[in-house]
């Protein structure tokens, strides 16, 4: 498999390119687990809201039970007590739902902001790069085959500018079709150049 091309420059900036996407990626994954901590450790105030409702209920039920025993007027004294205990019960169900949310907010928003870039960087980088090195394999295994060269060459003349073509002959059509070896090796050197693979290799 080539990663990279074989000729320095080209390298260079594929290398470059490389560390840069990965550079970038990782400082995504840590911006979104960043993004994710902070908003979740908002959640510690629904801990403390539900803290808060369970012993304000426990309390309450424990008061009105204690309360409710007393004779004849112990039916009257509980119902303020149960009414605060479900009170209690509310805040603690709210502390619950706040924790939820902030989750929720928290998942979304880490993943948000890490998965934004990366998807950016897969398409700018990651595409190109998967279609360098399918191009590079396809050019090096026809340059390797018995009529290779030829056909490289053909598909320069296809293929590449006429700027290009013009300064390896004038003529570079005529010239492939005599057979002219200097101008088909130099063709198919062109076409190779491009897909970043040397001639001969």
């Amino acid at each position: 498999m080539t990663l990279y091309s074989d000729f320095g420059a080209r390298k260079a900036r594929q290398i470059i390119g490389d560390v840069l996407a990965l550079v970038l990626i990782t400082v995504s994954v840590w911006l979104g687990t960043t993004v994710y901590a902070v908003i979740a450790n908002l959640a510690s105030f629904g801990e403390q809201m539900e803290d808060a409702g369970a012993s304000f209920e426990e309390a309450m039920t424990e008061a009105g039970d204690t309360l409710g025993g007393v004779p004849l007027i112990g039916r009257e004294i509980r119902a303020p007590f149960d009414g605060a205990s479900g009170a209690g019960g509310a805040l603690e169900a709210a502390g619950q739902s706040q924790q939820v949310a902030v989750g929720q907010l928290a998942t979304g928003l880490g993943v948000g902001v890490a998965a934004l870039p990366i998807i950016v960087i897969v398409m700018l980088w990651l595409i190109p790069r998967a279609r360098f090195v399918w191009r590079a394999r396809q050019a090096r295994a026809v340059s390797t085959s018995g009529t290779g060269i030829d056909l490289l060459a053909l598909r320069a003349l296809a293929t590449q500018d006429m700027s290009s073509l013009a300064k390896i002959h004038p003529d570079a059509m005529g010239a492939w079709r005599r057979g002219d070896e200097g101008v088909v090796r130099a063709l198919a050197h062109l076409e190779l150049k491009s897909s970043g693979v040397r001639l001969g290799r």
